[in-house]
């Protein structure tokens, strides 16, 4: 097999193999890591059909990390696809009503950020070996809820690495905020900022490049990297869920092999839906892929019109991991379109820095055909997750709820049959209060912690351990900073003066 390259969206010249690029995480010149092509499926998805979980990751990820070997790679996957997750399938696919819920959140944090984050701490670690890298490696990451946690528990006490988190202060849920006050781990450090989650990205992004920072921790003997879906080794893993939704259905006798399906992925940062994108840029037929927003609509608006504009009143909504303005894994698909013109698409990304929007020409929103935008307010969230209660007896939460939504829309629109799997990002238990209110409105009232029994009572699911774990647990972290005071933080954390 060929070594597959990484190079950067900003500047060309750069090329790293994957495990430089997974240390690195974010480019030097500001850009994001992208291989140099977008390798090609090289089992039939006959073979795939036949494969479990583990297998169907490995034939996925050895085509973009080609300088792993064979051994690397699937000790890493055996290590983060085991007993952390409750059920066997890792992925289940479950049929409810006209959809497919592509059940995300069976890992050790019920979302779906674990199923790349129980894997990064092992390729991170293994990277660095390969790389003789003797720093400890210092994971700086942005949360917006779930990726906070999910990178937490990965990274909790592994040898050669600390992580540091930055989490919205007032913006994320009770039980959101209580995973990662909670996280035990001498390594770990959770920090929330008085800001929303776009302050918190941008300062990370900042200190990424920050050169006298750099330098100084270097003498120090620490060096950055980072946990979010900037980090290529964050985006790849996550393309073999699509990949095996197409199998299972395939298997299943729900679609023909060739006969598409649609993808319906409730969107913040863009890194799920962009894994999709990947997925069937490697063959796998897809029909349309759906991006579902809440009120935050930067996205759907995008879609729309081919502006992208960040200037407009940043709303708390009841699904926060979506409450977001800035787009970041957006850029990845930007530089595709511009036909990998890092010029063109650094400019796109002065723009939005600068003035808050850029606009695409009518020839490169054209290549956006693959892709449609539609969103959802609280209500039409609230109403789904009580419409497919009450028909179901299914209970989502309230980002799939977005996307479930989304999908209603779409199909009234357009009349679309084509089988379709909507990305269940996260489980109910942990927006209880919204979705128990959903419900019933009686609910809104109670706070989270106090209706897990009752979610219990209604859905007849297992309350997941990753909830038991926290009801009574003690909170260990409890530092809170300005958006300005990130650095000062960091390095307070590191003992640097």
């Amino acid at each position: 097999m060929s070594e597959l390259y990484y190079k950067s969206t900003r500047s060309e010249g750069i090329k790293m193999t994957a495990s430089q690029a997974i240390l690195q995480g974010l480019s030097k010149d500001g850009g994001l890591f992208v291989p140099e092509s977008i390798p090609q499926l090289d089992v039939s998805l006959q073979d795939l059909s036949r494969m479990n979980y583990q297998q169907i990751a490995y034939e996925v990820m050895k085509l973009f990390f080609t300088d792993f070997t064979e051994e690397e790679l699937k000790k890493c996957i055996d290590r983060a696809y085991d007993s952390k997750f409750d059920t066997k399938e890792i992925a289940p696919l479950v049929k409810k009503g006209d959809a497919y819920f592509l059940e995300l959140f069976h890992g050790a944090t019920i979302a779906f950020k674990d199923m790349a984050l129980s894997i990064l701490p092992h390729l991170m670690t293994t990277s660095a070996k390969k790389n003789g890298i003797t720093n400890d490696i210092v994971i700086l990451t942005a949360t917006s809820g779930d990726t906070g946690k999910a990178a937490l528990a990965g990274f909790a006490d592994v040898e050669g690495t600390r992580i540091v988190v930055f989490y919205p202060k007032d913006g994320v849920s009770p039980v959101q905020k209580k995973q990662m006050v909670t996280q035990r781990g001498a390594n770990t450090h959770v920090v929330g900022i008085y800001g929303n989650f776009d302050d918190a990205q941008t300062g990370v992004k900042m200190i990424f490049n920050d050169r006298e920072l750099e330098k100084e921790l270097d003498e120090a003997g620490f060096q950055f990297s980072s946990a979010n879906s900037i980090n290529i080794g964050r985006l790849v893993p996550q393309v073999a869920y699509y990949v095996y939704a197409y199998v299972t259905l395939l298997a299943n006798g729900a679609v023909k092999e060739g006969e598409p399906m649609n993808v319906v992925v409730p969107t913040g940062n863009f890194g799920n839906i962009l894994a999709a994108y990947y997925a069937k840029n490697m063959g796998i037929p897809m029909n349309k892929l759906i991006c579902a927003s809440n009120e935050n609509k930067v996205l759907f608006d995008f879609f729309r019109t081919g502006t992208y504009d960040r200037n407009r009143e940043f709303i708390l909504t009841s699904s926060p991991s979506m409450d977001i303005l800035i787009s970041s894994n957006l850029e990845r698909l930007i530089y595709l379109i511009t036909g990998e013109n890092a010029e063109q698409n650094k400019k796109f990304m002065d723009d939005l820095s600068s003035v808050g929007k850029y606009t695409l020409p009518e020839e490169m929103k054209a290549k956006l055909a693959d892709f449609c935008g539609y969103y959802t307010d609280e209500e039409g969230t609230a109403e789904i997750i009580r419409e497919t209660y009450e028909k179901e007896n299914y209970i989502m939460d309230t980002h799939t709820a977005v996307a479930a939504h989304v999908y209603k829309q779409y199909c009234e629109e357009t009349g679309d049959t084509t089988p379709t799997v909507i990305a269940s990002t996260a489980s109910p238990y942990k927006f209880t209060r919204s979705v128990m209110a959903a419900i019933d409105a009686k609910y809104n009232e109670e706070e989270d912690f106090a209706l897990i029994d009752k979610l219990h009572e209604l859905s007849g699911v297992a309350i997941p351990q990753a909830i038991e774990d926290i009801r009574s647990a003690e909170v260990l972290h409890k530092t809170e900073c300005e958006k300005e005071e990130m650095v000062d933080t960091i390095k307070k954390f590191l003992g640097v003066k």
